[in-house]
């Protein structure tokens, strides 16, 4: 919290809301221009230098103007910004966008970002479900060849997901149906979380308690489910901030882009991006990845059935414009969570 007077606080707003939209330092003689304050420029230099000590506004240049600090966005973003909502066009517009895809599965969160990016002219950012949150419909196993099967799981939004398993015992595809239909009773309908709790809670069990068949399902389903935690990272619209003057430098381009290949750097994004439901944002060094100091963060997570099961959200200069994208990522979050109940019931 600072000591700012309402008169500072306008001042704070106009350098931060003409700098977003310029992307030039701002003047004492700007803000004097287009204030309704009755301000001199001397005075209004003065306030200015006020929030420069308070940390919230910098000089690039003793001869420039100012520019918003970190800090000073932060406190923008807090106290000052005045949210509107997305108009009903504009709403309209967006959500016709996915009756056009009729996406489902992975392909609901790759159009997903590219919604979000065309929407935002930002990158657009969409974290699918960890596999281990999503709910089995069913699965199957596809002998490949000796000692070597396919398993194929099928989530209830048709997310698919399938992973080669080496086999004890050389088992018929026919005997690989069986294995299949006895697991899908015993599973379906529970998280893939769930499903390995209780596949390694039957496992601890005394083997004598279960038939052979019983048996073999078992100890196949552990190997099948014995780990689910990654997660699918969609980005879409990089080209969108090439043209961003924050982005000019190709080595801050190139620092930015491999971060945004590094899968743990993108998961640790995400589990920060999860704790709070709903819309959070973080300001360069908030991020607390290094490449993403000349960046902002807007996400909120989306769901289904009162779960939290992932996250979108826009990444973009610090002066992008928050009151546009706030609300965009938060539309976008709770349409998304829709459709997902649509396919869900």
């Amino acid at each position: 919290m600072f000591p700012l007077t309402s008169r500072m606080k306008e001042i704070l707003r106009m350098v931060i809301e003409d700098y977003i939209h310029a992307a030039e330092p701002v003047s004492s003689m700007t803000i004097s221009r287009k204030s309704h304050l009755g301000l001199s420029p001397a005075t209004i230099r003065n306030i200015m230098s006020d929030l420069e000590e308070m940390g919230l506004l910098s000089q690039p240049h003793t001869s420039s103007g100012r520019v918003p600090t970190e800090r000073g966005f932060r406190f923008y973003i807090d106290y000052i910004l005045d949210i509107h909502e997305l108009s009903g066009a504009e709403k309209r517009e967006i959500r016709s966008r996915y009756s056009i895809y009729q996406s489902e599965g992975k392909d609901l969160f790759r159009e997903a970002c590219r919604i979000l990016s065309a929407s935002s002219h930002c990158l657009g950012l969409v974290w699918a479900p960890r596999l281990s949150e999503l709910v089995l419909q069913h699965i199957e196993f596809v002998k490949l060849r000796k000692y070597l099967t396919l398993a194929i799981f099928v989530s209830t939004t048709g997310i698919v997901q399938n992973r080669i398993i080496e086999m004890d015992e050389d088992l018929s595809q026919s005997d690989l149906d069986h294995l299949s239909n006895v697991l899908n009773g015993l599973l379906s309908g529970l998280t893939l979380q769930q499903v390995r709790e209780k596949l390694f809670d039957r496992m601890r069990m005394e083997k004598h308690a279960y038939d052979r068949l019983f048996q073999q399902a078992i100890n196949l389903g552990g190997k099948a489910f014995s780990s689910f935690d990654e997660t699918d990272v969609f980005i879409e619209g990089r080209t969108n901030i090439l043209s961003e003057p924050e982005f000019g430098n190709i080595s801050i381009m190139t620092d930015l882009f491999r971060a945004f290949e590094e899968k743990a750097t993108m998961v640790k994004l995400l589990d920060k991006c999860m704790a709070p439901r709903g819309i959070r944002i973080s300001i360069g060094s908030e991020s607390q990845v290094q490449e993403m100091e000349t960046c902002s963060l807007v996400t909120s997570t989306y769901g289904c059935e009162g779960r939290v099961w992932g996250a979108l959200g826009v990444i973009g200069p610090r002066r992008m414009n928050y009151s546009r994208i706030i609300p965009l990522v938060d539309y976008s979050a709770k349409l998304l969570s829709e459709i997902l109940d649509t396919y869900y019931h």
